[in-house]
């Protein structure tokens, strides 16, 4: 595994993980400047509250630079009511997976974790489904946190309204990075 931070890949080790969740926490070592985005200080995100994330979609073919893409929360429950996801309405692609879901004051809501199938979804109902996905509920990535206490304690202060939305965008972008897998 690597991490791409800037122009340079960083190798990375897994720390922890959590495979019914899809979540890892991995650890990388090196010379650099990084700032962990804040976790929301609320439990839940709400039902049509305006969310957005930023990610490395389709590499090969959209490029290296992070992308931003924006939407709501449609649902507070998942793919059959599974209550540990969001159902979100922001367009992601493969790419987008592992990168978190962000509020507009730029805390952790969520991290994505994927597409609602369109061929399954053809199958069963004839209709192609359009900005079904879903992200796991930051309370799942704040648990796989708290097994590294000496981590946990070190996590910023959940940000307030009043940062314009340009410099939420920019602090975001520089709190994520490209994970690769080999």
């Amino acid at each position: 595994m690597e991490v791409q931070i800037a122009e340079k890949s960083y190798q990375a080790t897994l720390v922890r993980d959590d495979p019914y969740n899809d979540l890892a926490l991995l650890k990388i070592s090196g010379n650099f400047q990084f700032q962990a985005l804040a976790f929301s200080d609320q439990r839940s995100a709400q039902m049509g509250e305006e969310i957005f994330t930023i990610g490395f979609p389709n590499p090969v073919m959209q490029g290296l630079n992070a992308k931003l893409t924006k939407g709501e929360v449609s649902s507070l429950t998942g793919y059959r009511d599974d209550l540990r996801l969001y159902q979100i309405s922001v367009p992601i692609q493969p790419g987008n997976s592992g990168g978190p879901l962000v509020d507009m004051e730029g805390n952790v809501k969520g991290i994505i974790v994927a597409v609602l199938d369109a061929k399954v979804a053809f199958k069963i109902t004839g209709e192609v489904p359009q900005n079904v996905n879903y992200a796991i509920k930051s309370t799942y990535a704040l648990a796989l946190l708290d097994t590294v206490p000496e981590l946990s304690m070190r996590l910023p202060l959940p940000n307030k309204e009043g940062t314009p939305f340009d410099k939420v965008v920019n602090f975001a972008k520089e709190s994520t990075v490209m994970v690769i897998t080999y």
